[in-house]
């Protein structure tokens, strides 16, 4: 008995001080949103207009999904790499489905949140079965759907204008006269679902599980590889989720963006304190960090600060927040 108490006594510790760090962690990332804000507020009288505050939050929604689905990868001590040129892809898909096909707006919006699930599919296998590093595997599906989204679409938009209700999917709004468009009801509805799914289900509770001791877990009785590539299935449903806002919110399916938004989105839910060996994680965490991405950007641009210095400052400040996660982690382990 006495030594079962030693064991579980170490064991409590360590994780109410991770409790601890992650909180820390928040609150830190929280007062560094507002900090950013009262700068940028005092800097320029233009910051705190209306227009600008719905482009911000407008400009945080299809990154701020992307993260959403980041943040369960990460929390498997995971990463993707992939999740932009996946957007990409569901884009494009999106785009042949309603007007190259004709079919219905909700069955070509089904299809292009079922092609970012199956590449998330596709992903998770190779992990999970092959026994691929993330890092590879995920690389290997940029690329690939990088190319499927050229070929495809024979690298030329595909424009939604002959489908009059498709752009207010992201730029209408469910509330008339507030100006707030839907893009920004989407991205918070999801953040809502992210965090039931990752506090309140037994997939939320493998995916932790995951991260904080892949080994123990299986030796559980757990079946590991199962619960993977469903992580990373449903990862890539939030990537076709913010393939249809961006679709909708260009009115078109561009074949060559999106890549760079996977750092854009990875940096969110570091800075919003998912740590990068997993096992931890919010998602409030990373509501807060693509907030903080997307004021920065914008912040800098109300000051006329150079794209080229722009993107300086923005790698400083994820150079810091992965730095503050080795710190955290090194504190934690004690």
């Amino acid at each position: 008995m006495e030594m079962q108490k030693a064991v579980v006594l170490p064991v409590e510790e360590k994780k109410k001080k991770m409790v601890n760090a992650n909180a820390l962690q928040q609150v830190l990332a929280f007062a560094s949103l507002i900090v950013l804000i009262l700068i940028f507020a005092i800097s320029s009288s233009n910051f705190f207009q209306f227009d600008n505050i719905i482009g911000i939050l407008l400009s945080t929604a299809v990154t701020g999904i992307l993260a959403l689905g980041a943040t369960m990868i990460i929390v498997t001590s995971g990463i993707d790499l992939s999740c932009g040129t996946v957007l990409t892809l569901s884009s494009v898909m999106t785009g042949v489905f309603a007007v190259n096909l004709g079919l219905p707006v909700w069955v070509a919006v089904l299809g292009g949140i079922l092609t970012g699930a199956a590449a998330g599919w596709i992903s998770g296998a190779a992990i999970a079965r092959m026994k691929i590093p993330p890092f590879i595997a995920t690389l290997a599906m940029m690329m690939i759907a990088k190319g499927l989204a050229l070929v495809i679409s024979k690298a030329t938009p595909i424009y939604f204008t002959s489908l009059p209700g498709f752009n207010k999917i992201a730029m209408g709004s469910i509330i008339p006269g507030s100006g707030i468009p839907n893009a920004v009801f989407i991205f918070f509805g999801m953040a809502i679902v992210a965090s039931i799914i990752l506090n309140k289900t037994i997939i939320g509770r493998y995916t932790f599980a995951l991260g904080s001791n892949e080994e123990a877990t299986r030796l559980s009785g757990v079946s590991v590889n199962k619960w993977k590539i469903i992580i990373y299935m449903l990862a890539g449903v939030f990537t076709g989720v913010a393939g249809i806002v961006m679709a909708s919110r260009l009115n078109s399916a561009q074949p060559a963006l999106g890549a760079g938004y996977e750092l854009e989105a990875i940096a969110a839910v570091v800075i919003g304190g998912t740590s990068l060996s997993g096992g931890t994680g919010t998602i409030l965490g990373t509501v807060i960090g693509a907030l903080i991405m997307s004021v920065l950007t914008n912040g800098l641009q109300i000051l006329s600060v150079p794209q080229e210095w722009q993107t300086v400052v923005v790698g400083l400040v994820i150079l810091l927040a992965v730095y503050a996660d080795v710190l955290r982690n090194k504190k934690s382990a004690k």
